[in-house]
């Protein structure tokens, strides 16, 4: 096995920890926010801080890394259109993706408040949720679109 395969290897693996990581962040904030419990949203919205802080920022710090090795290794230059292309989506998903970080935070301890308080949640509980759920959309697409750039490495 060369040391080429194996930084392709955690390249990918990187690719899998952000999109399987994401994938499950958004379905069980999802079901939590559906739930309308405040005490269950407040447990699923702190391990969902930990997870991201845990598994995505790793792999989002990863993916940079082991691409950059992937392009010396490969001889590949980012003035390719595809290499281009999936840079600039990587930094549009890391614009959505540091505030939903913080948006998560807040969401925690909103619900957090106001189950301590035995009191529904605030306005501002469902007004973060919206932009947390719309700043999904192009952050995680972007990253689907990546993925897609990198497998098939289209040309436009």
């Amino acid at each position: 096995m060369t040391f080429y395969f194996i930084i392709k290897y955690l390249h990918v693996l990187g690719a899998i920890v952000i999109l399987g990581t994401g994938t499950g962040i958004a379905f069980f904030m999802l079901m939590a926010h559906r739930s309308r419990d405040t005490a269950f949203i407040s447990q699923t919205a702190a391990t969902v801080v930990i997870a991201d802080m845990l598994f995505t920022a790793s792999a989002v710090i990863l993916q940079p890394v082991t691409g950059g090795l992937l392009m010396v290794l490969s001889s590949a230059a980012v003035a390719e259109q595809w290499l281009a292309i999936s840079l600039a989506l990587y930094v549009v998903a890391g614009l959505f993706w540091i505030p939903v970080i913080f948006m998560q935070i807040e969401i925690r301890d909103l619900a957090r408040a106001a189950s301590a308080q035995s009191v529904p949640l605030p306005p501002r509980y469902f007004a973060l949720f919206r932009r947390w759920f719309l700043f999904g959309i192009p952050g995680f697409g972007s990253v689907m679109i990546v993925l897609w750039l990198m497998i098939t490495k289209s040309q436009f």
